[in-house]
């Protein structure tokens, strides 16, 4: 008679446990690897100084090219950088992550986990908005120069040019596409105007009563009614417009293989610096990011964590960040970087001056003051 006969059964059955556990954890990090995930992320994406070059071009044909271009102004030395962000995004519409990168991303300072859905809305394509964020490119370096020479005391004639009339809305049947909407309510809509003033205006005027918009059409100019409805609490009358300003000589900016309208603030930071004498940012190595307006309103943009990273990370150590994102700034700022927030062009061009003097900082505003 053996007494211990059962302990090597139960030494078997923990082993074939232990077992299933290992297999179970190399099966579930197998497919963690594998299976695409519902999300995207967000990480540091290339730099850019719009007071420097770009290269661009392949092999032999690859050549440095200046991103802000100035003919028929005089120009002046720039130092320093005045650096716009991007973001990177890994995944699209239809590659999406690994559950283990999203894991991973989760634990990492510089990135972030979104829904597919925040880029690529239902029944987008990754093309299309490929080619919403070149389009929103190219109208942010309009706004950009318009901004620029304003803020420099220069008078641009506008066209606010119909671009679409949303159907069934207060205009439709009323304005058409190609209209050049050139007053509202007596209001010119002729010198340093964009879309931004004629949202002010129809919202100010409220939806009570029809308004006198006054278009030019084949030659022709004329007024026509038009009643503003409420939208969600706000008044609109339904129709998108772009600008189409003439400008007194020609900034073109070069930067290739970018979208989105974030760098708005930076490129025309960048502009002035290029035709005023001094250096802008008093050699230093400046980033930031923002929306711009033709009058000078600074927006929120999207992934501002990701850009504070990237800024640190090519050697910015001053961050202009939009008023309007101070709430995804507080607390995730890197160390060595001083970021100071502002609302308008005319507020980054003052702080930067103040600390390009080397002043007292002490009193420009911050995110969380």
């Amino acid at each position: 008679m053996t007494l211990f006969a059962p302990a090597p059964r139960r030494r078997s059955r923990a082993r074939t446990v232990g077992w299933a556990f290992v297999i179970g954890a190399v099966v579930l990090g197998l497919l963690a690897s594998l299976l695409p995930s519902p999300y995207l992320i967000e990480v540091p994406g290339p730099v850019y100084n719009t007071i420097g070059t770009q290269e661009q071009g392949t092999g032999k044909d690859a050549k440095q090219v200046k991103l802000i271009q100035v003919s028929g102004h005089e120009t002046y030395p720039t130092a320093g950088a005045l650096d716009m962000l991007t973001v990177g995004i890994q995944g699209d519409a239809t590659n999406r992550p690994t559950w283990t990168s999203v894991i991973r991303a989760l634990f990492t300072k510089s990135q972030a986990v979104i829904p597919v859905e925040a880029i690529y809305p239902s029944g987008t394509t990754t093309e299309q908005v490929n080619e919403q964020d070149s389009a929103d490119m190219q109208a942010s370096q309009q706004s950009a120069v318009a901004a620029a020479l304003i803020q420099q005391g220069n008078d641009l004639p506008t066209d606010l040019v119909v671009g679409t009339v949303q159907k069934g809305s207060a205009a439709d049947g009323t304005i058409e596409k190609g209209d050049v909407i050139t007053a509202f309510d007596g209001t010119a809509l002729t010198t340093n105007a964009d879309a931004t003033s004629l949202r002010e205006l129809v919202a100010k005027h409220g939806t009570s009563t029809p308004a006198t918009v006054t278009i030019e059409r084949d030659g022709a100019t004329k007024d026509v009614q038009v009643t503003p409805r409420d939208e969600q609490g706000t008044a609109l009358i339904g129709v998108g417009v772009t600008e189409r300003y003439d400008f007194p000589f020609d900034v073109s900016i070069k930067l290739q293989d970018v979208g989105g309208p974030s760098a708005g603030m930076m490129f025309a930071l960048g502009i002035i610096d290029e035709i005023t004498p001094g250096k802008l940012n008093g050699g230093k190595h400046v980033a930031g990011t923002g929306t711009i307006t033709a009058d000078g309103e600074v927006g929120a943009i999207g992934g501002i964590r990701q850009k504070l990273y990237g800024a640190k990370d090519a050697g910015a150590t001053v961050f202009l960040a939009p008023a309007d994102n101070c709430d995804e700034v507080v607390g995730h700022v890197p160390d060595g970087l001083d970021v100071y927030k502002v609302s308008t062009l005319d507020q980054a061009v003052t702080d930067l001056q103040t600390i390009a003097d080397g002043g007292s900082t002490a009193k420009l505003a911050r995110c969380g003051s």
